[in-house]
């Protein structure tokens, strides 16, 4: 009973940090955390040819020695990016310490059924993952986002830029009078290039934090216009209007493969559900996939073929545009 109380309570613990760590800060901490960055962008050189290190830019971690570490892995430059690409206020640290705390809470809940130590935290690093899945899904839906605003924030800089307005002006304007997170995106470019950097060396950042397509195209276009000269509102008109039947294609080609990838979603998790319906009723029939080590070896290559079939299926549907 002892022993139960015990993986209950770090279980619980171990899930409320999780829980926090993904949550973040206070809304007031998070205030402070930005205008103090602000405050150190101000005073801040920027250097051009090491503008795009990120781990130059704050610290990885709030934990010193952990910070170090971080420092010296070449992945933590990484994760930082996918954290900005994913819009989220954390440091690699806290990502780090999310996978660690997800990883004790599910191999203490293992424990409670498997009663034993070693495959509980074997089996529980199937969830170190999990937040790295929460992340890149978030990054997806972003940029999904930020690509749908595309066409009418290259329609208002062409309208500022038939007005008489500079480039940068435009861009500021699409900082103040767009959506998030294009707003924010174009912000930061804006005020990059108030601070001191190049105009090169903004766009080129801005293509970093946002790996859209379409972003990438407008950036050659106004790279390429800077060096070779022309009508910069023309040429972003024709980008406007690509970046907007590329959108409408996309589109399309979601709604012929919408049954293709209900297909997949169904031949993945029927199995699973399939498995806990029939443990829910008859639980001693099919417990011997796991204890008869025939049923094991059935059980392995069951999962093995399921996760191959869905990738296939994954592969099949998804059709670049």
């Amino acid at each position: 009973m002892l022993t139960i109380l015990i993986a209950l309570v770090v279980a619980v613990t171990a899930m409320g940090f999780a829980v926090k760590l993904l949550r973040g800060s206070a809304p007031e901490q998070q205030v402070q955390r930005r205008l103090k960055t602000v405050q150190q962008a101000e005073f801040a050189t920027i250097d051009s040819e090491s503008s795009g290190d990120f781990r130059k830019e704050d610290r990885l971690s709030l934990v010193p020695w952990f910070n170090r570490i971080l420092i010296r892995l070449d992945v933590a430059a990484r994760l930082r990016l996918l954290l900005q690409q994913a819009g989220m206020e954390r440091t690699v640290g806290s990502l780090l310490m999310l996978c660690v705390f997800t990883w004790i809470g599910a191999a203490c809940l293992l424990y409670l059924r498997l009663w034993s130590v070693v495959p509980a935290i074997g089996f529980g690093l199937a969830a170190i993952p999990l937040p790295f899945l929460y992340v890149l899904r978030r990054r997806a839906k972003r940029f999904q986002r930020f690509e749908s605003q595309m066409p009418e924030a290259i329609d208002m800089l062409v309208s500022a830029l038939r007005a008489g307005h500079s480039l940068m002006t435009a861009i500021g304007f699409m900082g103040q009078e767009s959506r998030e997170p294009l707003s924010g995106e174009f912000r930061k470019c804006f005020e990059e290039q108030n601070y001191g950097a190049e105009l090169r060396t903004a766009l080129l950042n801005l293509g970093t934090r946002m790996a859209v397509q379409d972003l990438q195209i407008f950036i050659a276009a106004v790279l390429i216009q800077k060096e070779s000269g022309g009508r910069l509102a023309e040429v972003l008109e024709k980008v406007a209007q690509t970046s907007r039947e590329r959108f409408r294609l996309r589109k399309q080609v979601q709604v012929h493969t919408a049954q293709g990838r209900m297909t997949g979603w169904i031949l993945s998790l029927l199995p699973v559900a399939l498995g806990f319906a029939m443990y829910m009723v008859h639980p001693d029939g099919i417990s011997l996939l796991w204890k008869h080590p025939v049923g094991l070896k059935l059980l392995y290559t069951a999962v093995v073929m399921n996760v191959l079939g869905a990738l296939a299926i994954r592969k099949i549907v998804r059709i670049r545009v």
